[in-house]
């Protein structure tokens, strides 16, 4: 799993049908012991996430058994909002 920030919506009014009715999110992963330059990705949102918030995202095939279709075209879903984290600062260097 992956935690991120949701940093952005999506709109598609065209897209594959198994897709329609699904949120769209942008996440950008967070990693709290460095700088991260990993990219932003998009993943579908079933826990009612929002901009801003920090989330949990799991991929791959994890990603598609969320919404219990192993055939949605999906490879990244927001399973659940983070509210809050604690790291021990000597894990931090």
């Amino acid at each position: 799993m992956i935690m991120g920030k949701v940093i952005g919506n999506i709109w598609a009014t065209r897209k594959e049908e198994t897709l329609n009715g699904l949120k769209f999110l942008v996440v950008k992963p967070l990693d709290y012991g460095k700088e991260s330059n990993a990219p932003a990705f998009i993943a579908i949102d079933v826990v009612g996430a929002g901009v801003g918030e920090t989330v949990i995202v799991t991929k791959g095939s994890s990603a598609r058994k969320v919404m219990g279709k192993g055939d949605i075209p999906v490879d990244a879903s927001i399973v659940g909002i983070i509210d809050m984290v604690e790291v021990e600062k000597t894990y931090l260097d």
